[in-house]
């Protein structure tokens, strides 16, 4: 399937020569890791990011996804300054960090700003897999905070979407000890009445999950994100027992109750909207 639709390409571009044009035709295919289905990238990115297939919802930077969420030129970056730092010195912790800001073009693993969804004022907090997983470590922690903070002063209502590999290793206890102090920032926003919206992309896990992202007034989830704190292997070795089907995924969690709505991303930002003007 996959040589068929390469041998497509090529026989659709047969004036091209150059080798290194046609490494970048190939390179406009994505295939699809639930469906195997080979797709046309411009196709997938003209449909959120989600197999047209298999509805196959792929992980996003943080740039489409505002990009998807906030009204077009209305998203102000906040905490941009908030870098990472190596409390711990980490032998090459900083050079694997240049390397990654290099590769990407990201400057840490979550992006803080204030925008609108359909004319409603909010703040907006998106986390992005490419930087480190989207671990949390101190800058992380602080930019969220910030979030958070801004939320309260500015009297406007909260969204989070959340992807994480956990807290931060190489940061050590000052990366856990960012779960407390995102949580306590959300609790003086709690006090304060106002809206918390948390959703949950796929992964998310550890630290994270452990605190701010289960502390919305409302929790939203892509389908088949995987959700959880320990991975399913470790929770099976501890508790010597083989889990239930689907454990840790957005549908489980909605059936017991950990989840309160799961939305696919062509109806997310409508979601949102909705619940903001509800509230």
């Amino acid at each position: 399937m996959v040589i068929d639709k390469i041998k497509k390409v090529n026989k659709a571009e047969k004036s091209v020569k150059n080798e290194k044009a046609s490494d970048m035709l190939i390179g406009k295919w994505v295939k699809c890791d639930n469906c195997k289905e080979i797709l046309y990238k411009d196709d997938v990115h003209k449909n959120f990011s989600v197999c047209p297939n298999c509805g196959k919802h792929f992980r996003l930077s943080a740039r489409r996804r505002i990009k998807q969420i906030a009204d077009e030129g209305t998203f102000e970056e906040i905490g941009a300054d908030i870098l990472t730092k190596d409390p711990l010195s980490f032998e090459g912790y900083l050079k694997k960090i240049d390397a990654l800001k290099e590769k990407t073009k990201i400057e840490e693993a979550v992006k803080c700003g204030t925008c609108e969804i359909y004319g409603e004022k909010v703040v907006l907090a998106v986390m992005d897999g490419n930087f480190m997983m989207g671990s949390m470590g101190s800058a992380v922690g602080e930019r969220i905070t910030l979030a958070i903070e801004t939320s309260i002063q500015k009297r406007l209502p909260l969204i989070i979407f959340c992807v994480s590999g956990g807290a931060r290793m190489q940061e050590g206890i000052v990366s856990l000890m960012q779960m407390a102090k995102t949580s306590s920032a959300l609790a003086k926003h709690n006090e304060a009445g106002l809206l918390y919206i948390s959703v949950f992309t796929d992964p998310t896990t550890g630290g994270v999950t452990a605190s701010f992202a289960s502390l919305g007034d409302i929790i939203l989830a892509e389908p088949d994100a995987l959700i959880g704190f320990a991975g399913p292997r470790v929770i099976e070795q501890t508790i010597k027992q083989k889990l239930p089907e689907g454990f840790q995924r957005s549908e489980f969690l909605l059936e017991h109750g950990f989840v309160d709505k799961i939305v696919e991303r062509k109806d997310m930002k409508n979601t949102l909207y909705n619940l903001i003007k509800l509230h």
